[in-house]
């Protein structure tokens, strides 16, 4: 059973904390990211940027609603760590000159929509849903994603940052699965009202936002196959969310985690009928020019690589 004693937990992760000035950033190594690996590369490292900044918006969204102080202060932290993750990675793309000086790069069109569309209903979305779907995401980072990125980009300080990057990313695991016991076996009511809570959304959720959230998922998970990445190391890595029941067999009688993990099996793995829906669908947003996508919300403007802030 996973359980934990949230006061040592936080003291932990404020005793934890770094900074990105910690880093040696013109330490040697640069120069073993290769030309050809850089094209595919700025791609995979600006949409893993964007996606750190959406779970920062979803860690301070569950700042406001979680069920005690002790876990209120706990998401401030998670939220700030998920900046700094994402600074980091803009980092990590200045030092191997995959940007133009102090080029932000802008988010692709799934992206762009799931950033409006998580702007504009975050702070309506139950802590239930943020509280089980934030763990199935950072287990795919931290479980495939960054790993992969170490075993095929050679620089040494690669490591050195997503040390960091996984350590934090241990402790948000860690919290989210002792929180999915916690919440499971609710009253029936409440289940009622985070499903009504849910459909209250679809007054701000538009067609653009669906063509862009529901492909989000599957262009990563293709981005990481153009790198070079198995994709049974996708599902290998899943499945530590997806047993999860058997070390917390509360969560047997928690429905919204049923829901999430029946859904990491449709959006995390190339299903054969639904990856030509996606395919479609990824390409649809692509042909939406620039100019006609949103354009990012005010809190991810504190984007930055410096490692003053």
């Amino acid at each position: 059973m996973t359980t934990l004693d949230l006061e040592q937990t936080l003291a932990k992760i404020k005793s934890r904390q770094w900074v990105l000035a910690d880093i040696d950033w013109d330490a040697p190594g640069a120069e073993l990211v290769t030309e050809e690996q850089k094209p595919k590369l700025k791609v995979f490292m600006a949409d893993l940027m964007w996606i750190e900044h959406l779970g920062a918006r979803a860690f301070a969204s569950m700042a406001q609603k979680a069920p005690n102080d002790t876990l209120r202060e706990i998401y401030r932290y998670f939220h700030a760590e998920e900046q700094k993750h994402a600074n980091a990675e803009l980092a990590l793309m200045r030092r191997w000159g995959l940007l133009d000086g102090d080029e932000v790069p802008l988010p692709k069109a799934q992206i762009a929509y799931t950033l409006d569309m998580v702007d504009k209903v975050s702070d309506r979305i139950p802590f239930e849903y943020h509280a089980t779907s934030i763990p199935m995401l950072e287990v795919a980072l931290d479980g495939a994603l960054l790993k992969f990125l170490t075993d095929e980009i050679k620089d040494p300080l690669l490591n050195v940052v997503l040390n960091k990057v996984n350590a934090d990313e241990s402790r948000h695991l860690a919290v989210g699965f002792h929180v999915m016991g916690m919440l499971s076996g609710a009253p029936f009511r409440r289940m009622i009202y985070v499903a009504f809570k849910a459909l209250s959304m679809a007054g701000v959720v538009r067609l653009q936002h669906l063509l862009g959230v529901l492909p989000l998922l599957a262009s990563m998970r293709e981005e990481l196959f153009d790198l070079g990445m198995d994709g049974s190391r996708l599902s290998v890595s899943l499945e530590r969310f997806r047993k999860a029941s058997v070390r917390d067999p509360r969560l047997n009688n928690n429905p919204m985690y049923k829901m999430v993990r029946s859904m990491s099996f449709l959006t995390m793995e190339r299903n054969p009928v639904l990856y030509r829906i996606e395919r479609t669908m990824i390409r649809m947003g692509d042909r939406i020019p620039p100019e006609r996508r949103p354009k990012p919300p005010v809190w991810s403007e504190e984007l930055t690589w410096r490692a003053t802030v």
